[in-house]
C-alpha cells in the first residue's frame, strides 16, 4: 500500500499519540490475522510499518526517534526473524494500548 501525499499530510497533523495509537490497531489487526490468515496479517503489518516510517519522518517526533526506531526494529524481529527480543502478542497490545489511552484522553 502506498500512501497518498493527502494522507501524508493529514497523518502530521495527529499527535504522537494518536499516530501511535493507529499503529497499535495496525498491529492488533495483524496478531488477529496471524492465527486466520498470514497473507492479511503480512498486510495489516506492512501498513503499519508505513505509518510507523511516517511517524519517525515527522518532525514533531524527533525528541522520539530513539524510541521509534528501537520500537520498528522490535516490530520485525517480531514479525518477520527471531524474536530475539522475546516479544509477545500481549506485550505489543499492552505497549500500544497506552497510546490508544493517551489519544482518547486528549480528544475528551
Amino acid at each position: 500500500m502506498i500512501l497518498d501525499k493527502q494522507f501524508e499530510n493529514r497523518w502530521f497533523d495527529f499527535s504522537l499519540a494518536e499516530q501511535m495509537a493507529n499503529i497499535g490497531s495496525e498491529i492488533g489487526r495483524a496478531i488477529n490475522w496471524s492465527k486466520r490468515d498470514i497473507k492479511m496479517s503480512r498486510a495489516s503489518f506492512e501498513r503499519a510499518l508505513e505509518l510507523l516510517d511516517l511517524t519517525i519522518i515527522d518532525v514533531k517526533n524527533k525528541k522520539r526517534l530513539k524510541e521509534l526506531l528501537r520500537v520498528r526494529e522490535m516490530l520485525v524481529d517480531y514479525f518477520y526473524f527471531d524474536n530475539v527480543y522475546q516479544s509477545s502478542d500481549e506485550k505489543w497490545n499492552n505497549y500500544f494500548y497506552a497510546f490508544n489511552y493517551a489519544a482518547r484522553l486528549n480528544r475528551v
